[in-house]
């Protein structure tokens, strides 16, 4: 009887700790669906101020044909350069989000929209493919790397 017992409660407690690991995937996912959906205003906004805040301090961003921007500084110059040089108006189809540690996680989209040129007003089609490797810094999400590449190559 006691032997069934204890292993009812050790069954108990696994299910238990299965479920709270299940829920804490799922609220995981929710937050970086929340973060991209962030990252999206902030990119149509031209906010580089709220850019800044979805990254890490050590944040890196990989734009296709320039060098990589890394740290708060470089960010802060690339995100004023391209919010300069184009306005964005585009959507996020997060495609996938996985978890990979307590405080790492990778997201794989896919945007498409159009991108006004500024200093000509002409407005092209965007469409681009992206890879998010996130930390989560001080209980929240944060953008630790960001690359993109174009799936709409210029005519």
């Amino acid at each position: 009887m006691k032997s069934r017992l204890t292993q009812t409660l050790a069954a108990a407690s696994l299910v238990l700790g299965l479920l709270s690991c299940v829920q804490a995937a799922d609220s995981d996912r929710e937050d970086v669906h929340a973060l991209l959906r962030a990252y999206q205003q902030v990119l149509n906004a031209s906010d580089v101020g709220g850019v800044l805040k979805l990254y890490t301090k050590d944040g890196v961003f990989m734009a296709q044909h320039k060098p990589s921007a890394v740290g708060a500084h470089q960010l802060e110059a690339a995100y004023t350069a391209v919010f300069q040089a184009i306005d964005l108006n585009v959507e996020f189809d997060i495609v996938e989000v996985e978890t990979i540690a307590d405080d790492w996680a990778f997201a794989r989209t896919n945007s498409t929209g159009t991108t006004t040129i500024n200093a000509t007003g002409d407005k092209i089609r965007e469409g681009n493919q992206e890879l998010f490797i996130l930390q989560k810094v001080d209980g929240n999400w944060k953008i630790a790397r960001y690359a993109f590449s174009t799936t709409n190559p210029r005519r």
